[in-house]
């Protein structure tokens, strides 16, 4: 059964393991949080060493159908938008590569025109003789429309929920294909199923309640544990950050509450990976790299072309999804601003004052040939 079709029920019943989550959940004071932060460090530590893999994000295209009211894509804004060529997405790449990155997400835009399976396809078959780790995070898609995208050499799938909260998520996405909520809930199960080694969900925090989002997460990855076990776990909990569209959160996640919530996931879901974007403060991800993260970006760039400056010929502005005449020279906009600004050596260097080791690559397909 999808979980689609379980989520109500999951989060009315509640497991014994939502149950536990859900008391970490309830405030506490500061001596308690101190003891739930040591507990999440000593088990990520059990269970992951001392390690801290490290990605980038690499925008394909900003050009979008939906009508998202807190993203800086949405149809309605009116924006610089671009879709990169495969020969630009390749420079792109070449430039992470040559930071040490061998780990990177492609994001892009939901917009079928430009970011089409084949296209995706392409992208990834091209890069992946010198980029090892190739992740995607896009429009869902159908089962088959993945496994091509699997077999040229992709190994993870990111798709987050947004808001798991039904009214929030009917409130947020006004029009577009993203407005269908159980077919955005089961892509992680279909990409299961297309062979991503990798699944990676999670909640945009400041859209609804914090605690209520935690505990629909929660339920989601108790699910996708007994459903995709042959796929790796993680989760990520980014927080709403200034975009195009000023759209301001009514439902704010504090500093002490966004810790409370990382430790809390630690602990319930001790081998789980657990993502931070450079949405966060510097300050902060430096508090929280210890205490239960395992994976990060660094240096990051949230617009097509960022890294390099690749595709700004062919800019133009789009309003209320009709494009307008190119203003190419100009930079495509960002989907949000980062908070973290350093650069990924830096990063690198600061992590390893921490005692952490910065790991740039885990994987290799050649290990399966070996096998």
């Amino acid at each position: 059964m999808p979980f689609s079709e379980e989520i109500d029920t999951s989060l009315q019943r509640k497991s014994a393991l939502l149950r536990s989550f859900e008391r970490l959940l309830d405030p506490i004071g500061n001596e308690d949080l101190q003891a739930l932060a040591a507990r999440s460090a000593a088990m990520t530590r059990r269970q992951f060493g001392r390690t801290m893999r490290l990605f980038a994000p690499l925008y394909l295209s900003n050009e979008c159908i939906n009508s998202c009211v807190y993203c800086g894509f949405s149809r309605e804004n009116a924006i610089q938008r671009v879709t990169l060529e495969v020969d630009q997405v390749e420079a792109e790449a070449r430039h992470l590569a040559g930071e040490g990155f061998r780990n990177i997400l492609l994001v892009a835009g939901e917009h079928p025109k430009f970011v089409s399976g084949d296209y995706l396809q392409q992208c990834v078959g091209r890069l992946r003789g010198f980029v090892p780790g190739i992740s995607i995070e896009v429009a869902p898609m159908e089962v088959d429309a993945y496994r091509p995208i699997v077999e040229a050499g992709a190994e993870g799938l990111v798709v987050y929920q947004e808001t798991y909260h039904r009214g929030t998520y009917a409130g947020m996405h006004l029009h577009g294909p993203k407005k269908d909520f159980g077919w955005r809930l089961d892509c992680a199960g279909r990409g299961h199923e297309a062979g991503f080694r990798r699944i990676g969900i999670g909640a945009l925090f400041g859209l609804w309640h914090w605690r209520d989002e935690a505990l629909a997460l929660a339920a989601h990855l108790e699910y996708l544990q007994r459903a995709c076990w042959r796929s790796q776990l993680t989760v990520s909990l980014p927080r709403l950050r200034p975009a195009a569209g000023e759209f301001e959160p009514k439902h704010p996640l504090p500093d002490r509450d966004f810790i409370q919530l990382l430790c809390a996931l630690r602990v319930t879901f001790p081998t789980v990976g657990i993502v931070l974007s450079t949405r966060e403060p510097a300050v902060l991800r430096d508090v929280v790299a210890t205490l239960g993260v395992t994976m990060m970006s660094a240096g990051s760039h949230t617009e097509p072309g960022g890294y390099t400056g690749q595709g700004r010929e062919a800019v133009h502005l789009t309003v209320k999804g009709k494009p307008l005449a190119s203003t190419g020279g100009g930079s495509a906009t960002e989907q949000f601003s980062i908070s973290d600004v350093r650069s990924a050596p830096d990063i690198g260097i600061a992590l390893e004052n921490l005692g952490l080791e910065p790991v740039w690559k885990d994987w290799d397909a050649g290990i399966l040939g070996a096998a």
